[in-house]
């Protein structure tokens, strides 16, 4: 049992693994981007110095696909591809060994344009409750036991969708908030946003109004009311998740192949988000009595996020644009102006995680850089550089504790930092 475990938490071990009562705040990464979605880990322990390197502590073949590895206590979990399966792996921590593995028959072709990004899996697991949840590159949505990889239930969308995800493949990732788990699937054109119970798999509420798309959603609580932000096909809007109600929307269409992929992140009240080709913007939400609204505060094309997600770290927004053939980029979220412009070329997509002082910085050629941001209007400095991959790195690290997973290619690597202060 990893240090730092209560009593409860060895009690309720040996009774079940992985029990909920097992989750304490430096032991999980249940989902994309994090436990809430922010990729924002505010007590992590900063080393002082920095190491020349991390320590590599294993590398495991996994498979293909861009799916983010959970980190669950002394396990991780990983969804990936082998040949003509997906498969979902649970590993132990310390050494990378599978504990078990579960493999099943995904047939996808890529469009026309995606053939280089493989045939998936692109969205990334959802834990919670002692179950993960995996949704496939075709839009099939399966829910596991945590414990052993028991097959619990699967649903298959194409009963609603002669085609159940977009152009290029299922990219969102489900979302499980109390005893409601949330999937967006279907096609460009015709798509919708399922609510389900996370036990059974069964419908709570469908809304059918908005087509899917790339974005995977966050859930949030805004002036009392918890809702479900969504970068749709259509734009970003909130949506109750008691009863699926639209609660407010700004317009931001997928249009041709500049699609809506980034999640959006949160700065107060208001949610800053890109598009392909189309730059960057801020929409602030607001309610008078039961009227909702969601105001544009800042709109810009200097910068414009392609297939990265931004973070917001010590009071900057920081993202990966894809001008200048890729550029890391910091700006201020209530005006949107620029405040940094890392190198051009510096690559074709770059995931971020922010720390107390500092921003992790990984890019697709296998660099991760180590971003001091001590002032929130001054622009950042590079206090390191590791060359964690030899490239192929598109898929968002996870960061527990001292441990970073990276997966590069078919690998995933853990890599561990010192004590930190």
């Amino acid at each position: 049992m990893r240090k730092g475990q209560s009593s409860l938490c060895r009690l309720a071990a040996g009774l079940s693994l992985l029990s909920p009562l097992c989750l304490a705040e430096d032991t999980s990464w249940t989902g994309w981007r994090g436990d809430d979605r922010s990729a924002r880990l505010p007590d992590f322990k900063v080393p002082d110095p920095w190491p020349d390197s991390p320590e590599s502590v294993w590398t495991t073949e996994v498979g293909t696909g861009y799916s983010t590895p959970l980190i669950i206590d002394d396990r991780v979990f990983q969804h990936a591809r082998k040949g003509a399966d997906e498969v979902l792996w649970c590993l132990d921590r310390d050494t990378g060994k599978p504990v078990w593995r579960k493999s099943w028959p995904v047939r996808f072709t890529p469009g026309r344009g995606g053939e280089r990004h493989g045939p998936g899996p692109k969205s990334t697991p959802s834990f919670a409750d002692g179950r993960v949840f995996t949704l496939s590159i075709d839009g099939t949505l399966r829910a596991w036991s945590a414990a052993d990889g028991k097959p619990l239930w699967k649903r298959d969308f194409r009963e609603h969708f002669d085609e159940a995800h977009p152009y290029w493949g299922t990219a969102t990732s489900p979302i499980v908030d109390g005893d409601r788990l949330f999937a967006h699937t279907g096609s460009c054109e015709d798509g919708a946003l399922f609510c389900l119970d996370p036990k059974t798999g069964k419908d709570l509420w469908v809304r059918t109004e908005e087509a899917n798309c790339y974005s995977s959603p966050l859930v949030e609580t805004i002036d009392g009311v918890r809702q479900l932000v969504e970068f749709n096909h259509d734009g970003l809007c909130g949506i109750d998740v008691s009863t699926g109600e639209l609660l407010w929307k700004h317009n931001f269409p997928h249009r041709g192949n500049n699609q809506n992929t980034p999640t959006p992140i949160r700065f107060e009240n208001t949610f800053i988000v890109g598009g392909e080709n189309r730059g960057m913007f801020a929409i602030r939400v607001s309610r008078t009595d039961d009227a909702w609204s969601a105001e544009e505060v800042w709109q810009h094309r200097d910068t414009s996020l392609d297939m990265s997600s931004p973070v917001l770290g010590n009071g900057q927004v920081f993202g990966f644009s894809h001008f200048k053939t890729g550029q890391m980029f910091s700006l201020d979220p209530e005006s949107g102006e620029v405040i940094w412009l890392g190198d051009p070329r510096a690559g074709e997509n770059g995931q971020f995680l922010a720390i107390p002082g500092h921003v992790l910085a990984l890019t697709d050629d296998g660099r991760l850089r180590i971003l001091k941001n001590g002032d929130p209007k001054q622009k950042p400095s590079v206090v390191r550089t590791y060359r964690l991959a030899d490239g192929d790195t598109w898929t968002a690290p996870a960061l527990v504790g001292r441990d970073l997973l990276i997966k590069a290619g078919e690998k995933l690597t853990l890599w561990r930092f010192p004590s930190g202060l």
